[in-house]
């Protein structure tokens, strides 16, 4: 018999909204056509890929529908803003990041880095927070690029990009600023209109779209060479015949995202601080990484203490609890967490952190859940730690 699996692993995926799927079903097998094909079936379906551009415009509050050009990820759209951005501005070899980006950009800029780039990462304190006076020191005539997340993945810490973004252009206004919002989209406003940032990426599969489907913001007027070359689609930027039904999916994700975004920043930070306050309380070995005030509703990530992550998600997966060592895309490596290496997270906690990461679909029995079952399985791991003095002396700090 088949246990019921209580998912709080929303930031590597989520699931795909019902109504999503619904709106998508259509352009399967009934309608199919191309949408560049002059007669009118395939007519009807441009509309749909229009419409969804819209959805996804008024999404992050972009002025214009012709900004958004369709991806299929969040890592492609980061790759196109980059490379486009360095391919128009040859003669620029500075660029910008922080250490705790995204993989899809932190190893891009890696990558140019051994092409001869000079690159800069900024530094965040033990809160995951930016400074904003080393970016403004960083950045100079030569910076091409500065790229910054909104929200972190694994500790859900919001960067300030608006400010980050005014005083790039300040320092250097033909620099272009691009921010990776595949985590903040869905669960914190966008309104990029409002601000100096040029380009802009989301996901679809991170706010209940199917995966396999992005969006990338291009500020009008910004210079950006195609990514992918042949016909005219996206405005000549990417080529291929567009993924309509997913599209459309991404169009309802995001329209059903913003009509959802009270219940995301009121209802779901409850369960999370229910979650959150419920470990820390009951687990005497257990202490939040990051900023508990200055980050996206959904996320918490907590350090057990001298045991190991892996042991703990083995073991809550046996339980039917789906959580996360970090970043999905780096779950596979045996190195820590290069975010909170960065945050300067000490090695007792650094091996032993775990993202819970919760969605709108999440329940209040599913916390309850985790809530009586967790304790326990700590406490199991605990005894069979090396560590047992160290362990000791928190208990007894606990109980104080």
């Amino acid at each position: 018999m088949s246990q019921k699996i209580v998912y709080l692993d929303n930031n590597a995926t989520t699931m795909t909204d019902p109504e999503v799927f619904e709106a998508m079903k259509p352009y399967f097998c009934d309608l199919y056509g191309n949408p560049s094909s002059m007669h009118e079936f395939g007519g009807q379906v441009a509309k749909a890929v229009e419409k969804a551009r819209e959805q996804v415009k008024d999404f992050i509050g972009a002025k214009d529908a012709k900004e958004i050009i369709f991806t299929a990820s969040g890592s492609e759209g980061d790759n196109m803003a980059i490379r486009g951005i360095l391919e128009a501005n040859k003669n620029k070899k500075h660029i910008i990041t922080t250490k705790i980006e995204h993989p899809a950009v932190l190893n891009l800029f890696k990558y140019f880095e051994k092409q001869g780039y000079e690159v800069t990462y900024l530094s965040v304190d033990s809160k995951g927070n930016l400074d904003l006076n080393e970016l403004s020191n960083s950045v100079t005539e030569d910076t091409a690029i500065v790229s910054l997340m909104y929200a972190n993945n694994e500790t859900g810490v919001i960067l300030p990009v608006e400010k980050a973004a005014k005083i790039v252009k300040q320092k250097n206004p033909k620099t272009k600023v691009h921010v990776d919002a595949v985590q903040a989209a869905g669960k914190i406003p966008l309104d990029v209109k409002n601000t100096d940032i040029d380009l802009l990426t989301i996901a679809g599969h991170k706010i209940h779209a199917p995966k396999g489907i992005g969006a990338l913001y291009v500020k009008t007027g910004t210079l950006l060479p195609a990514f992918v070359i042949g016909g005219h689609q996206e405005r000549g930027k990417r080529a291929g015949t567009e993924n309509v039904p997913y599209i459309v999916g991404l169009g309802k994700a995001c329209e059903i995202a913003k009509n959802s975004l009270e219940y995301e920043m009121n209802e779901v930070k409850r369960l999370r601080d229910k979650l959150e306050n419920g470990i820390i309380k009951s687990v005497y070995n257990a202490k939040v990484n990051g900023s508990t005030t200055n980050r996206v509703p959904n996320t918490t990530n907590i350090g057990f203490q001298y045991i190991e992550g892996e042991l703990i998600l083995l073991h809550l997966s046996d339980l039917g609890i789906c959580a996360s060592s970090g970043s999905a895309c780096t779950s596979g490596s045996l190195e820590p967490s290069h975010v909170l290496k960065s945050m300067g997270v000490p090695f007792e906690a650094l091996h032993g952190s775990i993202r819970f990461s919760l969605s709108r679909f999440t329940t209040e029995e599913e916390i309850d859940y985790v809530l009586k079952v967790l304790p326990d399985v700590i406490f199991k791991l605990n005894k069979i730690s090396p560590y047992q003095r160290e362990l000791k002396a928190l208990e007894e700090a606990h109980k104080r």
